[in-house]
């Protein structure tokens, strides 16, 4: 499951992006400082845009905390997708790449080996994410379904990715999420291992 990505573009182009989709993104608390961060990781706070209620065409850019405590206090990074409908807290997490982690074929390697995979055609992209107000404040969460056929070779689950055609959707909770949520066709992603 995913447990670290990477954002390192900057509001600016965010902004710009959602705009050539038509989207609508407002600032309620000011326009965030987004530092370029090559990993992201549990607990951090990033950038996510979260639907506007009552409004299609429109969400807000807000920073906010990844994962939230669980029953057992364990954090809530990654949340299953699999036959749920979502219609509370949609929101989509910005990111331009993010890691998976293998056993290393050699058996004398300490650490796992690490592989980031990132969009093939866009410099970033967006995660289909839940919010929510927990103890620890608002936070969210990344939904994960079944390998897609890039991801599989890597792990056997997966963030949900949207393809850009969907950000619309996802932040309209009239739509259902499995309408939106499926793996992007073979050959979406590019993998390289950098650790």
């Amino acid at each position: 499951m995913c447990n670290d990505y990477r954002l390192e573009i900057e509001a600016a182009t965010i902004i710009d992006g959602f705009a050539e989709l038509e989207i609508d993104i407002r600032f309620p608390e000011g326009l965030p400082n987004i530092e370029p961060r090559a990993d992201i990781k549990i607990t951090d706070t990033a950038p996510i845009v979260r639907s506007v209620a009552g409004t299609r065409a429109a969400g807000e850019l807000v920073q906010r905390r990844w994962s939230w405590p669980g029953p057992n206090r364990k954090p809530v990074y990654n949340f299953r997708s699999d036959g749920r409908e979502v219609p509370n807290g949609r929101c989509l997490i910005v990111a331009d790449g993010f890691y998976e982690f293998t056993t290393p074929d050699d058996p004398k390697k300490k650490r796992k080996d690490k592989w980031l995979f990132t969009m093939k055609d866009q410099p970033w992209f967006c995660i289909a994410g839940l919010w929510r107000t927990s103890d620890v404040g608002e936070a969210f969460t990344m939904l994960t379904m079944e390998p897609g056929p890039d991801i599989a070779p890597y792990h056997d689950r997966q963030i949900a990715i949207l393809d850009r055609s969907r950000w619309i959707d996802w932040l309209d909770p009239s739509v259902p999420a499995r309408e939106v949520l499926h793996a992007l066709p073979a050959g979406s992603l590019a993998v390289e291992q950098v650790g």
